[in-house]
């Protein structure tokens, strides 16, 4: 909005400073004009005039009024043709650097001394283009590796699915606890393929922003136990427990369906990269003006910079990639703006080998059921 005002007026300056220009030497040569007519120099011009034609000069002096509204304007209609290529000048030189911009964006933008405002501004949307751009080639090439990654990681349970299949298809005397076991592998690996495929989805759909909130009266401590008896067994798997400290009703007014989506990255990004025996915790504190849950879990510590781009689509803290936590890199992204749409802030911090992940949710009339 502000770039806007400022653009319309550098507009309206320009604008006014052509009318200005007009006016000014409309003004000047109408003076000179009534001073070569009428004052100082009129006898030697009468009488110039009227050694060279007489009758000439008899209709001058008849119809001296016509004659002195038409000089004017002529002189006006001369002034202005003179300012207007002169602005039109100035405006061929912005659309020149306009073209600069979008051909060779690198190199700075140089006006006219008396269009250094423009020239400033032309110059910042310079800078914005070419951040975008890198920030378009950085996203396109991690979405591409992660493509690549993540095909490399669908076909290596797909060839275990398949192998075991073939196995139970073919092998007819394979006892009973053998065929349990092959199922049970199949069904792990299936279930990996399925979760791979949902990753996939998310790459394609990630964009949130346009997308309602349906806010419904919900307790959020409801949810969070909810999701941590549906997270029981990848807890067990990595031997974790999980705390949980929070009133025994939260009531809000939110999108429960993305609440729940935000919290159970969240908790599963703890799982995946906390300490094996360990435990996650979970606290609720609802205040006057807002709700705070925050999610705490033991692990490596994430150096500074690596912190500052972990909201980051396609960005995973860990570059290590796993058939066990090997993610697209939306969770966090995806979570940060469900946290967004709700009027909320996310954040995240290292205390010794603690990760605390905040999320804040204002309190107002609209947003709290009491």
């Amino acid at each position: 909005m502000s770039e806007k005002k400022e653009f319309n007026q550098i507009k309206n300056a320009i604008a006014l400073k052509a009318i200005g220009e007009i006016i000014l030497t409309t003004i000047l040569s109408i003076i000179v004009l009534i001073i070569l007519g009428d004052g100082i120099l009129n006898d030697g011009i009468a009488e110039s005039i009227a050694s060279v034609n007489q009758g000439f000069y008899r209709f001058l002096v008849t119809n001296k009024t016509i004659v002195m509204i038409i000089l004017f304007a002529i002189i006006f209609t001369i002034n202005t043709f003179l300012v207007i290529r002169h602005t039109m000048n100035h405006m061929v030189e912005i659309l020149k650097a306009t073209d600069k911009i979008l051909k060779r964006p690198e190199e700075e933008i140089k006006l006219s001394g008396n269009l250094i405002s423009i020239e400033n501004q032309l110059n910042k949307i310079r800078i914005d283009l070419i951040t975008s751009q890198n920030k378009a080639k950085e996203s396109e090439a991690k979405k591409n590796d992660l493509i690549m990654y993540m095909a490399h990681d669908l076909k290596t349970p797909l060839t275990s699915v398949i192998g075991y299949l073939s196995l139970l298809t073919e092998e007819k005397e394979i006892s009973k606890p053998l065929q349990e076991k092959y199922l049970h592998l199949v069904l792990k690996k299936a279930l990996r393929v399925e979760e791979l495929t949902n990753q996939f989805f998310d790459i394609t759909r990630y964009n949130l922003s346009d997308m309602p909130i349906n806010r419904k009266t919900i307790d959020l401590s409801m949810l969070l136990d909810q999701l941590v008896d549906e997270c029981y067994p990848m807890l067990t798997e990595r031997n974790l427990t999980c705390l949980i400290q929070k009133p025994n009703q939260v009531m809000y007014l939110g999108d429960g369906d993305k609440l729940a989506r935000a919290f159970e990255n969240l908790l599963k990004n703890a799982i995946h990269y906390s300490f094996e025996q360990t435990e996650i915790k979970i606290e609720v504190i609802q205040n006057e003006k807002d709700i705070k849950i925050i999610f705490q879990n033991q692990g490596e510590k994430i150096p500074s910079f690596k912190l500052d781009k972990i909201f980051e689509k396609f960005y995973r803290a860990d570059e290590s990639r796993t058939s066990h936590t090997g993610g697209a890199g939306l969770g966090l992204a995806i979570t940060k703006q469900i946290i967004e749409l709700h009027q909320g802030t996310i954040t995240v911090q290292n205390e010794d080998e603690w990760i605390i992940f905040t999320v804040q949710l204002p309190i107002s009339d609209l947003s709290i059921a009491k």
